[in-house]
């Protein structure tokens, strides 16, 4: 069965799913900045675009591009910030 979420009043947009794998989303995120909280270990890998993101632990922001990921662990907060349509896929834990 496939999920649909909305988060920021739309700017945000995921569909969930289950693998063999485990539980998976895919979605896109419109421009600006946005503060997401996790319940369980993500691994956020970027399909399209670019996203800054500042992690836990982190001052700084980081850069990550298409092809490029960072795991969050579960019960923390992060920021992602993005100038464009970016696309990502997230694998839960």
């Amino acid at each position: 069965m496939i999920t649909v979420s909305e988060y920021f009043e739309g700017a945000v947009k995921s569909l969930g799913y289950q693998s063999h794998e485990g539980k998976s989303t895919i979605g896109v995120i419109e421009s600006g900045e946005y503060e997401f909280g996790t319940s369980l270990h993500e691994t956020m890998l970027i399909i399209e675009g670019e996203l800054k993101a500042k992690l836990p632990g982190n001052k700084n922001w980081e850069i990550f591009r298409k092809g490029q990921e960072f795991e969050i662990d579960a019960n923390q907060s992060f920021k992602v910030r993005t100038a464009s349509q970016t696309s990502y896929l997230c694998k839960y834990k």
